[in-house]
């Protein structure tokens, strides 16, 4: 999992629990839609300016969003290792 990940769905999930729309959070964090959609997904890494806009309108500190991204990497790694569990155990390549 990419950090980038893990950011857009902490925010994903803070921006929904709160009943905000794409649009209200960009209105209220100076951040356009398509951006947001963007962090949100994933696809784009924002700035820790950025960041700290959108925990100021979400209201929580940088520190609770960063321990919400911990506990996702953790979880992530916890289905990593569930799913590989299901495969053979991979062999070494001769060189």
């Amino acid at each position: 999992m990419l950090m980038r990940h893990a950011i857009g769905s902490v925010l994903r999930r803070l921006r929904t629990e709160r009943g905000a729309t794409l649009r209200e959070l960009s209105e209220s964090s100076r951040v356009s839609v398509p951006y947001l959609s963007e962090i949100e997904r994933g696809r784009k890494e924002a700035s820790s300016e950025i960041l700290a806009a959108l925990c100021r309108v979400l209201d929580v500190t940088e520190r609770e969003l960063l321990s919400q991204v911990v506990a996702e990497f953790a979880d992530a790694e916890v289905l990593t290792l569930v799913r590989d569990d299901t495969r053979p155990p991979a062999t070494l390549l001769a060189a």
